[in-house]
């Protein structure tokens, strides 16, 4: 038996994400790094996973690069997307921050 799921993809031995192959169904049983536990939530095609469990802090790596940052715990088998990962590539933005921009600069415009 293979230690891990066969819908899973490791994409570099250094990652310590997986990448869905396929569809996976919030609660449908998971095989990872041979731990078997309960999919947390749904994955879609190409979402990652933790393959192991991830510090709040640590280095998020696929292709064997860091691609982004931890903001939180992340246990083993739980999705890691932009809810739990800061990218390091592009500035997360949240809707916040533009309404905050945009009442900015309709109040220099009033000026």
């Amino acid at each position: 038996m293979s230690q891990t799921d066969p819908r899973l993809l490791l994409l570099s031995p250094e990652d310590n994400v997986l990448v869905a192959r396929a569809p996976i169904a919030a609660g449908e049983p998971i095989r990872v790094e041979g731990l078997e536990l309960p999919a947390a939530t749904a994955f879609s095609l190409g979402h990652k996973l933790a393959r192991r469990p991830i510090a709040a802090g640590d280095p998020i790596l696929k292709y064997g690069a860091v691609i982004g940052t931890a903001t939180a715990e992340i246990p083993q088998g739980a999705h890691v997307h932009i809810h739990n990962v800061r990218s390091n590539y592009t500035a997360t933005h949240t809707l916040e921050e533009a309404r905050v921009a945009y009442e900015a600069a309709r109040e220099v415009g009033k000026a």
